[in-house]
């Protein structure tokens, strides 16, 4: 039986993080949005919205049940719970309904509803414009990294301070789709871009604590690759 949870965003908020995945259309105002959650992934099949009412329906296609939840931004970091659905068992569907306004959000499908999940970034825009609301995201330093085979070119060498922004543009001239996690010292997982073949993925990210952060490349039948971001 399909779980539903209603929450209803009050609180407008202007758009400070974008995740974009090439082409990305806006998901249309009351439509239903697949997302596929797994025991390593929850992918949303769009990034972009108009502000409104949207349906998640969630599909688990992992091993173990999944909370998936909506998060609106606090200070640096998504962590107001917009809506959320408890409990999604393996190998079924449930949905999960949100009211959104115009600003940047993140998506968690938490295997075995534990820790901060797997996250997508979703940008809702008035004119359902990816450039538009990137024109209004604040940072410090824009970063563009390629990937090409299985190199990754652009972030050798890279320093950075803490508390500094940094927009990560991914352009993947691969033909599989490859994805760029960006892991903190301690090796949580704090941004992830996902790119299409040919295609490209943004988001910015801020970086707290000093020490050897790690940029992490990867895909399906290739090996990982790794580039160090120190900050200090």
């Amino acid at each position: 039986m399909k779980s539903r949870t209603a929450a209803v965003l009050t609180l407008l908020c202007a758009a400070t993080a974008l995740t974009a995945c090439g082409d990305d259309e806006p998901a249309p105002k009351g439509e239903q949005v697949p997302v596929t959650a797994t025991d390593t992934s929850c992918e949303v099949t769009t990034t972009l919205f108009t502000p409104g009412t949207v349906t998640f329906t969630v599909t688990n296609r992992g091993q173990q049940a999944t909370g998936v939840y909506v998060y609106g931004r606090e200070g640096d970091h998504f962590t107001k719970v917009v809506a959320e659905v408890a409990d999604v068992p393996a190998g079924r569907t449930g949905d999960l309904r949100a009211t959104l306004a115009t600003g940047s959000y993140e998506v968690a499908c938490k295997p075995g509803r534990q820790g901060d999940g797997v996250r997508t970034r979703i940008t809702v825009s008035d004119d359902g414009n990816v450039a538009s609301a990137a024109a209004e995201t604040a940072y410090d330093r824009a970063v563009a990294i390629e990937l090409t085979g299985d190199t990754l070119t652009g972030a050798d060498g890279l320093i950075a301070e803490p508390g500094e922004k940094l927009s990560l543009k991914v352009t993947n001239k691969t033909a599989g789709a490859r994805t760029l996690y960006v892991l903190n010292p301690d090796g949580k997982r704090m941004a992830e871009l996902k790119a299409e073949p040919n295609g490209t993925a943004e988001t910015v990210v801020a970086l707290g604590a000093a020490g050897n952060w790690t940029l992490k490349v990867k895909g399906d039948g290739v090996a990982a690759v790794s580039r160090r971001l120190v900050v200090r």
